[in-house]
């Protein structure tokens, strides 16, 4: 009885302390939603700005955006994040963290949906091009109305990879010193000397990756229909 009462004692000192670490870790899961959310708005349409200009007929262009492709993919991100905000402002360009943190995602992971927008709208049939001409379609409406659909169907599951990642990779901003939420995770980790706080960080990134990953999935099954 006394090892049971013992171990319930323990459980409940455990929860009363993972319910008081919650308002900071919350805090931190706001910064990570907010640095997720706004590089999904900004990277996704430059994604597909860089994909036109890989296929661009204007050589510069193509070179252009190949040479920012291979630059970017080339070098890690949290050297990018490093390089924007403390290397800038040697020549006199400062930008806020969080701003940092968003040109520095932003353009990184566009570079990758650069490729994969690129492969999805290699793979469209000509035929759909020229059909679209003889109905009178402009080139815009071709693109946004016929393209653009098929090519987020064919693209769909190299993006949701891109997503998780994303989720992921948003605990690289503490090197800039944002509390996001593997940031706030470790300052409790070492002022209580415990990995509860990690451990519970972990359970909130499966809990994002899931929810994510369903979304995704209900997206696949939304253009199904393109098939």
């Amino acid at each position: 009885m006394g090892t049971i009462s013992e171990l319930m004692g323990n459980t409940v000192e455990l929860l009363n302390y993972v319910l008081a670490l919650l308002p900071a870790l919350m805090s931190g899961v706001v910064i990570t939603l907010k640095v997720f959310a706004f590089t999904l708005v900004l990277s996704i349409p430059l994604g597909i700005l860089v994909a036109l200009g890989r296929l661009s007929r204007l050589r510069i262009i193509r070179r252009l955006a190949q040479l920012y492709i291979w630059v970017v993919r080339g070098t890690p991100l949290l050297l990018q994040l490093i390089f924007i905000f403390f290397g800038l402002p040697m020549i006199g360009i400062v930008f806020s963290r969080f701003n940092s943190v968003m040109i520095a995602f932003s353009l990184n992971y566009a570079a990758y949906y650069g490729e994969i927008f690129r492969g999805g709208i290699a793979s469209i049939d000509r035929g759909q091009y020229e059909a679209a001409e003889m109905l009178g379609m402009s080139k815009r409406q071709t693109f946004l109305r016929v393209i653009l659909p098929q090519v987020i169907k064919r693209t769909l599951p190299a993006v949701a990879n891109e997503v998780i990642t994303l989720v992921k990779d948003t605990s690289l901003v503490y090197i800039l010193g944002l509390s996001e939420l593997l940031r706030a995770a470790k300052i409790a980790a070492n002022r209580d000397v415990t990995l509860a706080p990690l451990v519970v960080a972990g359970i909130f990134y499966l809990i994002l990756t899931a929810v994510f990953t369903k979304v995704l999935q209900q997206m696949e099954e939304r253009y199904a229909y393109y098939e």
